[in-house]
């Protein structure tokens, strides 16, 4: 997994409530269980029409916010099934650090297991952001993971709280294979052991 340490980029706002997984990614794309590939589907029903055409209007298709790093977002973000897909969808259009006032348990749990900083906010801080992210390709920002804070681009800093095992994972680039790989010795130890003790195994 890609580490997470500091990010500095376009800010998208798409200040609705109630985001859920399926408007994320639509049940359609979920036949892949690959992690790539899935961006170009990101909020599909959104981001194009039943033709397939983009929606000029959808903040994803305006040339300020196709690059956007970080996503500021309305309260219950993620909702609905607790597709994995979801994330991944995110994470390869590019969007690495979703904001909002609360997620959903499991998308925010997923987010982390895939490289993706959640950052929970009161509502008047989202808002404050919402409003510095239209500025288009001037709604620059910069999140850093280890000082826990998201600097605007007037300067303005915001401090956000974060667990702390979720933040080393993050810093380190560490998944549930990755956890589990670090001990990778022991396993072996434990595994060659086992094999000379019961060899009829």
């Amino acid at each position: 997994m890609e580490k997470f340490t500091t990010l500095t980029g376009v800010a998208a706002p798409l200040a609705m409530i109630n985001i859920d997984t399926d408007m994320i990614i639509p049940k359609q794309f979920l036949k892949t269980i690959k992690r790539t590939g899935l961006g170009k589907n990101l909020f599909d029903e959104m981001r194009y029409t039943p033709e397939g055409a983009e929606v000029p209007d959808f903040v994803l298709n305006k040339p300020a916010y196709r690059a956007a790093k970080i996503l500021v977002a309305g309260a219950n973000f993620g909702c609905g099934s607790s597709r994995e897909h979801a994330p991944w969808a995110i994470n390869d259009f590019g969007i690495r650090c979703v904001i909002a006032p609360s997620f959903a348990d499991i998308f925010f749990n997923n987010c982390f297991k895939n490289g993706i900083l959640p950052i929970v906010l009161p509502q008047d801080e989202v808002d404050k952001l919402l409003d510095d992210a239209s500025r288009g390709s001037n709604a620059i920002v910069t999140v850093d993971l280890e000082k826990q804070t998201i600097t605007g681009p007037d300067g303005g800093c915001i401090t956000f709280e974060v667990d702390p095992f979720r933040k080393h994972c993050l810093l380190n680039g560490l998944d549930d294979i990755g956890l589990t790989l670090q001990r990778e010795a022991k396993i072996t130890a434990f595994e060659d052991a086992r094999k000379a003790s019961t060899p009829w195994l």
